[in-house]
């Protein structure tokens, strides 16, 4: 999710990442006459459905609240939407990542992540991509305490970490780190909230 406000910036009209919460004019429709055969799941795949559960709690649709610090102290906010689903017979899962642009402010497609586990290495692989953005991130995920936490490295080669914290059924929270010290000390450059708005099961 790193970069969508700062880049939807340059780009977009009025309201791209507003300073406060606005109505959202037309949002993305959630559900399509579209579909690609073979790519929507019903539920996990049952033969892994324990370990599927870890990213499998968050199917469904969710708004989100971003804020980016920046080095001079001050921050951009920006409101947007997360859509989770199953795909591939529930054995992998795909969002699509929206950020409200434009006056009045309408919910904009920027990117899609694909998520599946590998029980060869008891992590999960992440794909981020972009092509509005022109960006691409892969990151290998794990559960450490009660944090989902993905690790890959920045385009300029720092080791970055995105973390999924607080975690309930209805809420949690995502943000993004790196460290530019070997681990010493991170840097948080990224932190969204997002609220459930409904449930797929």
């Amino acid at each position: 999710m790193k970069w969508h406000c700062l880049l939807v910036l340059a780009a977009a009209p009025l309201g791209a990442c507003s300073k406060g919460a606005a109505t959202v004019a037309s949002p993305l429709r959630a559900d399509s006459s579209w579909v690609l055969p073979g790519l929507p799941a019903e539920g996990p795949n049952p033969a892994l459905r324990d370990k599927l559960m870890l990213f499998g709690q968050f199917v469904g649709d969710w708004t989100i609240s971003s804020r980016f610090p920046r080095p001079d102290g001050s921050e951009i906010r920006a409101t947007g939407a997360l859509h989770v689903r199953w795909i591939l017979e529930g054995r992998a899962l795909q969002d699509i990542f929206s950020v409200n642009r434009g006056d009045p402010p309408r919910e904009t497609p920027v990117g899609t992540t694909v998520r599946y586990y590998d029980d060869k290495i008891d992590a999960w692989h992440v794909v981020w991509l972009s092509p509005y953005q022109g960006v691409e991130r892969a990151f290998v995920a794990r559960l450490v305490g009660d944090e989902i936490v993905l690790q890959g490295t920045t385009p300029e080669g720092y080791p970055e970490r995105w973390i999924f914290s607080d975690i309930t059924p209805d809420s949690f929270r995502w943000h993004s780190e790196e460290t530019h010290d070997h681990g010493v000390t991170w840097l948080l450059t990224e932190e969204s909230r997002m609220q459930r708005v409904s449930r797929r099961d």
